[in-house]
């Protein structure tokens, strides 16, 4: 049975969220303001379907898939691209590849004891979050 990732958590810590926007193509000004927020993410699962709110002060995103079905994603008010994106099962951890513009781009959720940790990956860029259920 995979994991349980439902609930609402808040940020602790973050590394390389710097480089990874670099990879991004983020701006200059976006990024240090975005360096500086504590988003919360508040995650709904049913079964193989998900709904994934980020909220902070600057933006807020919200995606809705089904594991193992292929979908559109349109990142706006992040890096405001569109690409294919496919969510799997990774054992228990949540796997999302991302195709479009850039390359080797998407995520991996899992928890570990009572923490949610996020990897976010672009063109060689690794960001490593880490969230306590708030």
């Amino acid at each position: 049975m995979p994991a349980d990732l439902s609930g609402t958590w808040n940020l602790l810590c973050s590394d390389n969220f710097e480089g990874y926007m670099l990879a991004l193509g983020i701006d200059f000004a976006t990024r240090k303001i975005a360096k500086m927020l504590k988003p919360q993410k508040v995650i709904e699962q049913n079964g193989d379907s998900f709904t994934i709110h980020t909220c902070s002060s600057l933006r807020n995103y919200l995606v809705k898939f089904k594991v193992g079905e292929e979908f559109e994603e349109d990142n706006k008010g992040l890096d405001n691209r569109k690409c294919k994106s496919l969510v799997i099962w990774d054992n228990d951890r949540l796997t999302c590849v991302q195709k479009g513009e850039k390359q080797n781009r998407g995520w991996t959720h899992w928890i570990e004891g009572d923490k949610l940790h996020l990897e976010m990956f672009c063109e060689g860029q690794v960001c490593k979050q880490t969230f306590q259920r708030a």
